[in-house]
């Protein structure tokens, strides 16, 4: 089964897809969205048909005390979106620190602030979708 793997952020959707066994993930790339979700999910629809995705991994933004905020609320009506359009499943994956997750990884690499401005949420969205596909695994 092949997934995708999403990072909501204010203003960049970062992409991620597995491996067609869903047993890796990798980066894929970023949209620039500024708060267009119908724009969003026309664009995910395409990758969902283009990729043949059997399943969307949805960065999930709960606060550190396990509480839901503003942004796990708009991550929950976001993908109630995607299903009603795209008709597959919809997972949501805790994503507390994969940002600074990326982050960490990219600094150890040496990445310039610059290029981590650029793959910061396609590397996060990898991240969630890794920590997915592993649970999945087990």
């Amino acid at each position: 089964m092949r997934y995708l793997g999403l990072d909501l952020g204010s203003k960049t959707l970062g992409i991620a897809i597995s491996d067609k066994l869903g047993i890796v993930a990798r980066s894929m790339k970023i949209i620039r969205h500024n708060e267009n979700y119908d724009f969003l999910i026309e664009e995910v629809s395409k990758l969902v048909l283009e990729e043949k995705v059997d399943g969307i991994v949805l960065g999930y933004p709960k606060n550190m005390n396990n509480t839901i905020g503003e942004k796990a609320i708009l991550s929950e009506e976001f993908k109630k979106r995607l299903e009603e359009k795209i008709k597959i499943p919809v997972y949501l994956e805790d994503e507390r620190l994969t940002t600074r997750e990326a982050t960490n990884i990219l600094l150890q690499n040496d990445t310039s602030r610059k290029k981590r401005k650029k793959v910061i949420d396609s590397l996060a969205a990898t991240i969630i979708l890794q920590s997915f596909l592993n649970k999945k695994g087990n």
